[in-house]
């Protein structure tokens, strides 16, 4: 699935071909957000294409006109998650102060996981089977991976924070802040929270945040 840019004149009306490309864009985000549903909740054997057209608001027909196949929409899935996250790291870390860097990827992430837990599920399932769609696409994800532990040692080699493993500071943050949307019903017992009860994820970021400045000698 891809999607198209469309610019709006300037009076602010969009053309015919702009009104055909948002049409599109809608029922891509629409298909995107259906099959998220579907594959967190049933995984890819027991999902079907019907049930990811009803979902979106389409015949089956209709939705293979945008797809060619399951199994491509669940791969193109993972990686939308992977350009997510990898998104979420390139716009917190912008400036120098590393404190400022990592708090502001540490909420970015936690919030993502709340908005979208369903994504980050359907992710961990795919890892935990063995990679076996996203492991085409490791090599890509691995140098912007790189990219950031270059960062984190630039940090060290500076004196700005205290020595730690770039690579597995990174993991870490990877994992706790992911625990939160990954094992929500578990956290949710343990805090004993009703159904109606909302996480206190102003609670949670700061015990997380406080966690990995300690880590690294910023608080």
């Amino acid at each position: 699935m891809s999607e198209d840019n469309a610019e709006t004149p300037d009076n602010g009306e969009l053309s015919a071909r702009e009104k055909v490309l948002d049409r599109r864009r809608r029922i891509l985000a629409a298909i995107r957000d259906a099959a998220i549903d579907e594959f967190a909740s049933k995984g890819l054997v027991g999902a079907s294409t019907q049930a990811i057209a009803q979902r979106a608001g389409l015949t089956k027909p209709q939705l293979h006109y945008y797809i060619s196949s399951k199994e491509e929409l669940y791969e193109d899935i993972l990686v939308y998650i992977l350009d997510e996250w990898q998104e979420l790291f390139i716009s917190a870390s912008t400036g120098d102060d590393p404190a400022q860097i990592i708090r502001a990827y540490i909420h970015k992430k936690l919030e993502y996981g709340q908005k979208n837990p369903k994504a980050s599920r359907l992710f961990t399932t795919e890892i935990a089977n063995g990679a076996p769609f996203l492991g085409r696409h490791w090599a890509q994800y691995q140098a912007s991976t790189q990219q950031a532990v270059k960062l984190i040692q630039s940090w060290v080699d500076q004196g700005l924070i205290r020595p730690v493993d770039p690579l597995l500071f990174q993991m870490h943050i990877w994992a706790v802040t992911q625990h939160y949307a990954d094992f929500e019903v578990q956290i949710r017992s343990f805090m004993q929270l009703s159904d109606n009860e909302e996480l206190d994820m102003v609670r949670v970021e700061e015990e997380v945040t406080a966690l990995f400045l300690r880590a690294c000698g910023l608080q």
